[in-house]
């Protein structure tokens, strides 16, 4: 079961790059659909931008920003990102298939990483999960974010709207 956990965390990004491809070719957006789904979507991406603008990977414990609320907030901006890009395709088919891709990578993720943390961090992990460690008071960064490679996301994120527009301008309506 932990080489399947592991091998499903190690393709979440080619998975996802697939998920997106499908859900891009079967996606029936309507304007009203993509205004709503648009900005729950940019909601998530912005919540992984705040997160990304604080997390200094593999180095320490973060424990600024969103980092206080959530153990992984990437991985809660994903499924928000994802849950928007749900409501503008305009498919049951689709918040289906991207359900299981979230549902099974993104768990598959968390128990990765935290094992990775539990390793390289020990007691000081432990503390931060059970609450009982101080926030950092670190402010955001541009920088950070850039260097988290964050800028790939909201790249996706923009084609992946300018795909939905250009459908939902040229499909057919019944």
């Amino acid at each position: 079961m932990a080489d399947l956990t592991a091998q499903l965390a190690r393709l979440r990004v080619p998975l996802g790059f697939v998920t997106g491809a499908a859900v891009l070719l079967v996606a029936r957006p309507t304007w009203p659909l993509m205004a709503a789904g648009t900005a729950v979507a940019f909601a998530g991406e912005a919540l992984r931008v705040w997160a990304s603008g604080h997390l200094e990977k593999s180095r320490e414990v973060t424990k600024s920003g969103p980092y206080r609320w959530f153990r992984h907030p990437l991985y809660v901006g994903s499924s928000i990102l994802g849950l928007g890009v749900c409501i503008a395709a305009g498919s049951a088919l689709i918040a289906t298939l991207v359900l299981a891709y979230l549902g099974a990578t993104l768990p598959a993720a968390v128990v990765t990483e935290e094992g990775f943390l539990r390793r390289e961090f020990g007691a000081e992990y432990d503390d931060y999960c059970r609450g009982v460690t101080a926030v950092q008071p670190r402010r955001f960064s541009w920088e950070r974010a850039l260097r988290n490679r964050e800028y790939r996301a909201v790249a996706g994120l923009a084609i992946a709207v300018a795909i939905l527009a250009l459908k939902a301008w040229l499909l057919p309506r019944p």
